[in-house]
């Protein structure tokens, strides 16, 4: 078999061409010398045009230890590096022989860029909404199954765009996941 099955088939020369969301799969626990790796490479190449951003998304989670809450920064895709990028050969080329790096998230190593639904679910790339709640909050279901509910916040992740709402469900507080959208602060 040729390299060309390992090169995508149709990559793009155009400079001025958009960037896409592109995923790539690295050992366990090299997440970071990746995108380490990579940003120095563009630096050093003066590639800021072609790859725009290098990405471990990160949430905060908070763990009960010994009766002490701690928050502690999880990855959230163990394994994987996000890069915003214009695919080209070059590109291709620099990120694929990078240190670390296993393959693109496609088939055949051909490299599939995310569509902008899966962009926007994970919450990377736009703009983050502003929800203008903290944790502890009131908040009033707006709709769902539990529209009209009233709860108190006790988790917020940014990254997915969720809530988790303490509601009264049957007598018993109980933790339910919530969209942005579905929840107006009293």
């Amino acid at each position: 078999m040729s390299e060309e099955i390992n090169k995508p088939e149709e990559m793009n020369t155009n400079t001025s061409a958009e960037s896409k969301w592109y995923v790539v799969h690295t050992y366990s626990g090299y997440e970071n010398k990746v995108k380490a790796n990579i940003e120095k490479t563009v630096e050093n190449r003066g590639m800021q045009h072609l790859i725009h951003e290098v990405s471990v998304p990160l949430q905060d989670v908070v763990e009960i230890k010994d009766g002490q809450k701690k928050t502690v920064q999880r990855k959230v895709f163990p394994g994987y590096v996000l890069l915003k990028m214009i695919m080209t050969d070059e590109t291709w080329y620099i990120v694929r022989n990078t240190r670390g790096v296993t393959s693109f998230v496609g088939p055949g190593s051909k490299p599939v860029p995310l569509t902008d639904a899966e962009v926007y679910a994970m919450g990377i790339g736009g703009e983050v909404e502003n929800l203008n709640v903290e944790l502890g909050d009131s908040v009033r279901v707006a709709s769902g199954p539990f529209a009209n509910s009233v709860g108190v916040i006790q988790e917020i992740n940014t990254n997915k765009r969720t809530v988790v709402v303490s509601l009264s469900i049957f007598g018993r507080e109980t933790p339910v996941e919530l969209d942005f959208a579905q929840i107006d602060k009293i």
